[in-house]
This record gives C-alpha cells, structure tokens and sequence, in this order.
C-alpha cells in the first residue's frame, strides 16, 4: 500500500493523537502510520497508508481539513 506525507494546520484537536494513530483504516481505505507535530504552530504532519492521493484528500475532507500539500513517500524502515 502506497505511504503519503502531508501537512495541515489543525488550530485544535479533540481526539488523543495516539488514539488517532490506532485507528483502524477508514471508509476511503486510509490509515495513520504516523503524526508528527509542533502545537504551538498548529502543524501536523500525517504519515499515512493509502490506496491514493485521492483517498487521501478524501480522509481529510470529511473532516474539513485541507492539506497544504500531500506528497508519496518511501519509507526505509
């Protein structure tokens, strides 16, 4: 399954980021790897599993976030 990186300001999150990184994948087939984070900027960058930019930019919408950019990514480990 291809990894994709993006990253988005978020001014506030309701949820623990842990519980977040274990969900299971949702309806678009989207799954968190990995959130990485700066909170005094508001900036997230998600390391997620996806079947495609598509599914990506659909997980974020359906909770009214817009990424300032989605990349694919290989990851080593």
């Amino acid at each position: 399954m291809p990894i994709f990186l993006d990253v988005h300001k978020i001014p506030e999150v309701d949820k623990d980021v842990q519980e977040i990184v274990n969900a299971p994948p949702d309806e678009f087939g989207v799954r968190h790897v990995n959130i990485f984070f700066n909170r005094e900027a508001d900036i997230f960058y998600c390391l997620l599993e996806a079947p495609d930019r598509q599914s990506v930019e659909k997980h974020h919408a359906k909770f009214n976030i817009k990424p300032d950019w989605i990349t694919e990514v290989t990851q080593v480990k």
